[in-house]
């Protein structure tokens, strides 16, 4: 498959760094064609334009800007994201990203009367949403009660990709782990890639 994967933490050396060269080479070596979305390395502008907002209704959408990361959004079958949840919620680079690629005339249209959206991206068939946070589990589980999850899954894919089959892995208690647990969470991402058709 074509996978896009999107990698959002601002430094190189990060556990997100590193998971994100582990799946690369994973989904390589299954035989998938891989571009990487690197959006902090691409200095990507989180911040809707006053042009960009205006066409959201009274489009087309202005793209011109994000035009290269629209392309890459069309053209996947799969996406791969790799963050951190910062405050229970998307870096702000990758909540940007969100606003301005998956824009109306892209990822879904507009309905009449504000109706619910209309999917178009009918060719996505796979998301993993890959994530570390600091907080033990139960906080986001329990009290939290997943909220990436539940805005990943129902108001993005399943509202523009309907069709997606979506999966979520979660890093817990982040920066307290041992190499042994990062391993083991590795070992994860690799299992649930190789669920993925070739």
């Amino acid at each position: 498959m074509k996978c896009l994967v999107v990698k959002t933490h601002p430094l190189s050396n990060s556990l997100c760094s590193s998971l994100t060269e582990r799946t690369i080479r994973k989904l390589q070596a299954a035989g998938h064609s891989v571009l990487v979305e690197d959006l902090y390395d691409q200095s990507f502008g989180p911040s809707l334009t006053e042009a960009e907002r205006r066409s959201y209704y009274d489009g087309p959408y202005e793209s011109e800007l994000v035009a290269s990361q629209v392309e890459r959004l069309l053209e996947a079958e799969a996406v791969v994201l790799l963050f951190p949840t910062w405050w229970f919620g998307f870096p702000a680079i990758l909540k940007g990203w969100f606003d301005r690629v998956w824009a109306p005339g892209v990822a879904y249209d507009h309905a009449d009367r504000y109706g619910p959206i209309k999917p178009r991206l009918t060719n996505l068939r796979h998301m993993l949403a890959i994530t570390s946070l600091g907080s033990p589990w139960w906080v986001d589980r329990l009290v939290m009660r997943q909220p990436v999850r539940r805005v990943l899954k129902t108001a993005i894919v399943g509202t523009c990709a309907p069709n997606c089959r979506f999966r979520m892995l979660s890093l817990y208690r982040s920066e307290q782990l041992s190499q042994g647990q990062v391993e083991r969470f590795g070992v994860r991402i690799e299992q649930a890639l190789r669920e993925w058709p070739v």
